[in-house]
């Protein structure tokens, strides 16, 4: 499961700047990046049109539907309840980190504030937990980096959370019903071992170097359902 470290700030903060040109300095480094934004807007997505497929099966009563077409993919979901961290382990198996932009309240969620003097009365590490660091146009203790200086936040974003070396062990994490369990290296290693163990005494699994497994206990069903 890729690290997942999100943007939050007050409205106008610079947020989305910040955020698309840490992922620009990312990208340029190899780092398979990708995007999780939230918005507290609604009917942003138009109505499947009457008559279509994808419209008959949410009659139906299917909650989820997906498009799938030569250039990209649609994804309709209903009743969405899950945690980022759940989200961005379902929609970007193969990126190296998410970026997220806002879940200011999300828990276990690493974040970096941006902050600008006009905007912010106080900082919303005051506020909400998981704030790692700030980027802002005015001093501020702690961990802070200067809000021009994107390479700087790319780079603590690197070293913190894109270390490399992890190899097996460090690539294997549990997600249980939509949030992650922390494991120490000494459990992450053993889960790691046996279940590379029994994956590669199976046929057609030689030069593996990614599993996904996905273990449900009776009917599968989504936190908060």
């Amino acid at each position: 499961m890729a690290p997942f470290v999100t943007f939050i700030g007050r409205h106008d903060s610079g947020k989305t700047t910040l955020a698309r040109r840490v992922a620009r300095h990312l990208l340029k480094k190899g780092y398979r990046v990708a995007v999780l934004k939230s918005t507290k807007e609604t009917g942003l997505l138009p109505d499947d049109p009457p008559g279509t497929d994808t419209a008959g099966y949410r009659e139906e009563g299917v909650a989820e539907v997906a498009l799938v077409a030569p250039d990209g993919m649609v994804l309709r979901r209903k009743g969405l309840r899950e945690s980022p961290r759940a989200l961005a382990f379902r929609l970007f198996p193969d990126a190296d980190i998410v970026l997220g932009e806002g879940f200011k309240h999300a828990e276990g969620v690493p974040k970096i504030e941006v902050a600008r003097a006009e905007v912010s009365r106080s900082l919303l590490r005051e506020e909400v937990p998981g704030v790692v660091a700030v980027a802002a146009d005015f001093s501020v203790e702690g961990t802070s980096f200067d809000l021009a200086d994107h390479a700087g936040v790319a780079r603590f974003i690197e070293e913190r959370f894109l270390r490399p070396g992890g190899g097996a062990a460090g690539r294997a994490r549990l997600l249980v019903d939509g949030r992650e369990v922390p494991l120490n290296a000494y459990v992450r290693g053993s889960l790691a071992g046996v279940l590379w163990g029994f994956i590669g005494a199976l046929r057609g699994t030689a030069g593996a170097v990614c599993a996904e497994i996905r273990l449900c206990r009776g009917r599968s069903r989504r936190p908060g359902a």
